[in-house]
């Protein structure tokens, strides 16, 4: 009783994973973080080396107003990091969702001639 209980158990729980695709959601993270130590490295040594002639110790760049330090240099590239890396996720989704349209149409077709 309990040994088909426990497989039951196991079936509807690798059902659960290849329905909502955990194991993609899972690779997808990884992936995620991955390329964002990758795109901060990208930013940090090679953009923003470029905007040193301009902004010596961006790094350190502090706007004071009054007792108020706001750290811009520091944050001017975490938005760089955040723009490149929502520019790749959007080509990415938009790959993704157009050939996810594509067989949803051809699937669509395929079901209408019948």
């Amino acid at each position: 009783m309990i040994n088909v209980m426990v497989k039951s158990m196991i079936k509807e729980f690798l059902e659960f994973l290849r329905e909502y695709k955990i194991v993609g959601l899972a690779m997808a993270f990884v992936m995620g973080s991955a390329s964002t130590t990758i795109v901060k490295s990208l930013v940090d040594n090679l953009i923003m080396p470029l905007v040193t002639p301009f902004v010596p110790d961006w790094k350190t760049s502090v706007l004071q107003l009054g007792p108020f330090a706001i750290k811009w240099g520091a944050f001017t590239a975490d938005l760089i990091n955040f723009v490149i890396l929502a520019f790749v996720v959007f080509i990415i989704a938009k790959k993704l969702f157009k050939e996810e349209k594509v067989t949803k149409e051809i699937l669509e077709t395929k079901i209408g001639k019948k």
